[in-house]
């Protein structure tokens, strides 16, 4: 048996401990021999261990046999009939497995590696993956290292400890032994100097001879030099974790080129792979690929590679947004950029745009967030705005708050003014989401300012329609003037999809001020010309639909308004647009059971936004779970 995993995770010491407890299944002995320190060559080492198995069983040096194969014949001889178990720690390759299996039936060879030595498996041996530990498991071993146990009221901060460590054995062991050492060191202090990830792993040295960087640097030190630039390179990539393609572009190289090198780090077990085409970095392996890194490569090379990574994101995310819809405003000239990106969404067999940004969002996140440290402005704030359309369809508040904030302030630090007019009425929208309408009013009223100069009539159609949703909620005749002006200017613009939309949000402002007949009028129509597109907006036309039959309500159409929002919310559902799902769901929920429908009905609707809401964070998901708690009681 192969016992694999990355260097640190106390491999040898749970074998060691296992063979500790089955002594009596052994009955003719243990044999011992340790790879990690013989680093002279394959062949010596493993004839070197076959002389030491075989001093062990009797053989003198002066009847040793002199070459590897005959030791190997004397092994198998000696071990025949034997209960033995022979153990081989931090083994790096096959060959020096073979030789040293024992023959007798009743032995065992158990050998440990951060090495894949899947090719053993041919020979019958089966490869065990040794997986960080869990948090229970990390607390009772910090806390048997530390030489003391962990008092209730101090859990919270060893239980961030062993999520520092990223549940490695060798790190709980240094930071258990620091706090045995000095018992003035409390578990708050030492959280507050591992949470900077500048100096994490530097704590992570116990001062004697323990330390983390050391135990990694030994497989660092074992990689050819063009796979060790690799580990070091990809250590400074934003994020968790990364695709071949997104290893290429830190690289500078093609993706056929930096395959194999991905492949040797996953080998050494510096490196794991996440389903297909996806790899991660365990944070502290991370991070000495960092260390390495800034010891070894040029200065200027992280920047270097945090702007190809940045280029390539967003020349992605721009290509998503392309893809999802064509026609929508964008400030950014992006077109030399796609001119030579190769276009992943275009063909058959290429990923959903949408599910892309999805998966991809923690890392564009981090991406917008180091450029911004690094000054990256011309790439940061077409990023910010091109990343936008991810949370048009699928809402994050918080991260989609967060991402044009950090755009606004690299379009405000190249004074890009049409840029920063976009995306500070961008901003107005999750400020609103999260009621914080004064701040949201702010941003509108720079948006405002920064259009005021531009010859682009499209974008002071679309601040004055994101104006126009702040007063929706403060004054409808103010509503209905910003939505008037923005439909106006679509029109001089020529844009039929910015007026269809302005007439949709101008329908449902004069709804709100119960000029029902005339935002009927309003809303067939734009739903008419959101249809009629080159490029038809199903997902505009279903929430124009979802408004329409708010209006019937209004009107006293209790029918009519139910049918219009079950066709709604069926087509937002096959468009993925949950949001708006689960507010037209809320709607004909709230109708359903004002007009005595069924209550099935009604507790399916519910739900149904509620799930969604709850996978948002909405800030009204909690009315939805008292809404189901009313229900079901």
């Amino acid at each position: 048996m192969v016992i694999k995993a990355l260097p640190g995770m106390g491999k040898t010491a749970l074998v060691c401990r296992w063979a500790e407890s089955a002594q009596d299944a052994f009955p003719d002995g243990q044999l011992f021999v340790d790879f990690g320190s013989r680093r002279h060559g394959a062949g010596a080492d493993v004839s070197g261990a076959l002389a030491m198995c075989l001093r062990a069983l009797g053989v003198s040096d002066a009847f040793m046999p002199s070459s590897l194969e005959e030791r190997a014949n004397e092994l198998r001889s000696r071990t025949a009939g034997k209960r033995l178990l022979i153990v081989l720690g931090d083994v790096s390759q096959p060959a020096q497995v073979r030789p040293l299996v024992p023959k007798g039936r009743g032995s065992v060879l158990l050998a440990t590696s951060h090495r894949d030595l899947r090719d053993l498996v041919l020979d019958g041996a089966e490869v065990l993956p040794l997986e960080p530990m869990g948090e229970e498991s990390g607390l009772e071993l910090l806390a048997d290292f530390a030489g003391r146990a962990i008092a209730p009221a101090e859990r919270p901060l060893a239980e961030r400890l062993v999520a520092l460590c990223g549940g490695l054995p060798v790190a709980l062991r240094v930071l258990g032994s620091r706090l045995a050492r000095n018992r003035r060191l409390t578990f708050g202090a030492l959280v507050a100097e591992l949470d900077d990830e500048n100096r994490r792993l530097k704590g992570m040295n116990d001062g004697g001879e323990h330390s983390v960087s050391a135990v990694l640097g030994l497989a660092y030190r074992e990689l050819p030099p063009a796979e060790a630039q690799v580990y070091r390179l990809l250590g400074w990539l934003p994020g968790r974790t990364f695709d071949a393609g997104t290893a290429a572009a830190a690289l500078g190289t093609a993706v056929e080129q930096v395959g194999p090198l991905l492949d040797g780090l996953v080998d050494a077990s510096l490196l794991s792979e996440e389903g297909s085409d996806r790899y991660r970095f365990h944070d502290l392996v991370r991070l000495h690929a960092r260390e390495q890194a800034e010891r070894e490569e040029p200065e200027g090379a992280r920047r270097a590679v945090l702007e190809r990574v940045t280029t390539h994101f967003l020349a992605l995310t721009a290509l998503a947004d392309r893809a999802i819809r064509e026609e929508r405003l964008r400030i950014a000239d992006l077109s030399e950029l796609l001119s030579r990106a190769e276009d992943p969404f275009a063909g058959e067999g290429g990923p959903p745009p949408l599910d892309w940004l999805a998966a991809e969002r923690d890392s564009i996140m981090a991406v917008l967030r180091e450029a911004s440290r690094a000054e990256l402005h011309e790439l940061v704030w077409p990023l910010g705005e091109s990343f936008t359309v991810l949370f048009l369809h699928r809402r994050d508040v918080r991260a989609w708050w967060e991402s044009l904030e950090l755009a606004i302030a690299s379009a405000v630090a190249l004074g890009e003014t049409d840029g920063e007019a976009r995306l500070r009425s961008l901003l107005s929208r999750p400020l609103l989401d999260l009621d914080e309408d004064e701040r949201a009013k702010g941003e509108l009223e720079l948006a405002e300012q920064r259009a005021q100069s531009s010859d682009r009539a499209v974008l002071r159609a679309s601040v004055a329609e994101f104006s126009g949703r702040y007063w929706d909620r403060h004054d409808p005749a103010r509503a209905i003037e910003a939505y008037r002006r923005s439909l106006a200017l679509n029109m001089e613009a020529g844009e039929k999809r910015g007026a269809a939309i302005a007439a949709f949000f101008l329908g449902r402002a004069q709804d709100a001020a119960r000029e029902h007949h005339a935002a009927l009028a309003t809303l067939e129509k734009a739903h008419a010309d959101l249809l009629a597109l080159d490029e038809a907006d199903e997902r505009m036309a279903a929430r124009v639909q979802a408004a329409l039959g708010a209006v019937h309500e209004h009107l006293g159409n209790d029918q009519e308004a139910a049918v219009r929002l079950r066709q709604a919310a069926a087509t937002l559902n096959a468009l993925g647009a949950g949001h708006y799902e689960g507010e037209t769901l809320v709607r004909l929920a709230e109708l359903l059971e004002r007009t005595g429908g069924d209550p099935v009905a009604v507790r399916e609707c519910v739900a149904r936004a509620s799930g969604i809401w709850e996978e948002i964070g909405h800030p009204q998901a909690a009315r939805l779970q008292d809404w189901l708690t009313r229900l079901d009681g």
